[in-house]
């Protein structure tokens, strides 16, 4: 289930090993935020991972890329294949070779194909064939059919544990070790700075105060870190009177883990609109759907910077806005850091079409719509031939500096032109004649392969158009666009991507 600390589990299991002197590689799926939603570079991450750990494979793994230059774009089978277990067979009679190889692989679940995870989870089950060493992985995820039946296809090669079918006993002995932790030192750093007497006091907060908490949060771990995130947040109020908030909602947790969603998460958000008028507080809740909704739907974290140029509003009402949720936001004290959740049950929790009667409810297709809307605006005002002014047509990609590529294409246009396809497709809308995609493809279609092929991402472009072609009530302006990606003239025309002939 979402929540159950299935991440805190696998980073626990990777840092025991380390401990122990075992090589960890790990892949930790995120969904949205960029390439760790995806499983293309699953196995070249892996990989570049255990060559770091036993530089005597880097020969094997170095050969095997010189002998198919292209490795990284084939199958995943054939990557496991040629840069992980060849490789390591090759190193049977290496005496560096340690007896045990990890891999920690956590929410799978979260990889954005289903296929993908499920092809993961065939090729995992070739490890027995590698032979010089015991290779192991450690997988979570959430219990998804698509998972569930993979694992089943390869009955026998796996053990599994269900977190939901642990007794509730442990589990409560677990979340209350960790409340009593928490909570303990919350109390010491408050009153390292309180004034004197108005400390709280040595047994805050009472024991049976943790085991109420501890029961309102069987079994989701998330609800007690979130739950200590809005105890601590600096600059406001004395942590008792938030504890006592958090109490409140303690009848709603008697039922579904829906209803523990809540009270993990309506405490947060209620203290937005708090002691608000009617008014104040209707202009605020659209404030918050216009800049959470977002964030939350975002296929990458942009920082606040990005996100307002992004959204055309200022920053520094992002800023305020998002100064309220660090317990359900990870909000960076720099600018220009990523905004990121902490846990995507908050985004479950916000988007839940259950909730549409519900004042913080996001609207999904209405908000990818938004932001596809203003990813299209951006690229139509900055998108344009050589936009790098490299002046050199044939230039290669990795000649032309970073620093030049992101000078030209700052962090909100570069998520948009690799992005916009995505929300527009999760938008739900067609694609029209005279809409502002038939606009966009029919004046700057050349100029969004240049920027695609800059950012290294111009292979992922003609599964954008399909996706495209998929919406197209008119599919003319479509069909050109995917027949400029296939068709050899296509390297003919007077293009000013200075990466396109190489193409």
């Amino acid at each position: 289930m979402a929540g159950t600390g299935k991440s805190t589990i696998s980073r626990t299991v990777a840092g025991n090993l380390t401990a122990k002197g075992v090589p960890v590689a790990s892949f930790l799926f995120k969904k949205g935020d960029g390439d760790r939603g995806k499983a293309a570079m699953f196995f070249t991450t892996i990989v570049s991972q255990l060559v770091h750990q036993l530089p005597f494979l880097a020969p094997h793994v170095r050969g095997a890329i010189e002998n198919d230059p292209a490795i990284a774009d084939k199958t995943k089978g054939e990557q496991f294949q040629k840069l992980i277990l060849e490789p390591l067979n090759k190193c049977k009679d290496n005496p560096h070779m340690p007896a045990l190889v990890s891999v920690v692989i956590d929410a799978l679940d979260e990889c954005d194909q289903e296929k993908d995870a499920v092809a993961i989870i065939r090729i995992l089950s070739k490890a027995k064939e590698v032979t010089s060493v015991s290779l192991r992985f450690f997988v979570t995820s959430r219990p998804e059919l698509p998972i569930r039946n993979g694992f089943g296809d390869i009955q026998g090669d796996y053990q599994d544990v269900a977190l939901h079918r642990i007794h509730e006993s442990i589990v409560e002995h677990d979340i209350s070790a960790f409340l009593r932790h928490e909570l303990a030192r919350i109390r010491n750093t408050y009153n390292r700075h309180a004034v004197e007497g108005l400390g709280l006091p040595p047994d805050w907060p009472s024991e049976v105060v943790i085991q109420i908490l501890a029961r309102m949060a069987i079994p989701l771990f998330i609800f007690a870190a979130t739950v200590c995130r809005f105890v601590e947040d600096k600059g406001r109020s004395n942590p008792t009177k938030r504890l006592k908030k958090v109490l409140q909602y303690r009848t709603e947790t008697h039922n579904s883990g829906l209803d523990k969603l809540n009270a993990s998460y309506l405490p947060v958000l209620n203290q937005i609109t708090s002691g608000r008028t009617e008014q104040d507080t209707t202009d605020l809740l659209a404030v918050f759907r216009d800049i959470v909704g977002p964030i939350v739907l975002l296929a990458q974290p942009l920082s606040v910077r990005s996100l307002a140029r992004l959204l055309n509003v200022e920053a520094t009402d992002v800023h305020d806005l998002l100064n309220s949720l660090h317990s359900v936001l990870d909000v960076p004290s720099q600018i220009d850091d990523p905004v990121r959740l902490f846990h995507l049950s908050f985004r479950d929790f916000l988007v839940d079409s259950t909730k549409r009667a519900e004042e913080f409810w996001i609207d999904q297709t209405q908000y990818h719509k938004t932001i596809a809307d203003r990813c299209i605006q951006l690229l139509n005002q900055h998108l344009r031939r050589d936009i790098c002014g490299l002046q050199v047509p044939g230039k290669v990609r990795s000649e032309v500096y970073q620093r030049t590529i992101d000078t030209a294409l700052p962090p909100e246009v570069q998520y948009a032109c690799q992005y916009w396809v995505h929300h527009w497709k999760e938008s739900k809308h067609s694609v029209r004649d005279g809409g502002p995609v038939h606009s966009f493809l029919t004046k700057h279609l050349l100029h969004w392969l240049e920027a695609l092929s800059l950012l290294g991402r111009v292979s992922e472009c003609v599964g954008m158009v399909d996706d495209l072609l998929a919406l197209s009530v008119c599919f003319a302006v479509a069909h050109y666009s995917r027949n400029i990606l296939t068709s050899p003239f296509s390297l003919q025309m007077p293009l000013s991507c200075p990466d396109f002939s190489a193409i």
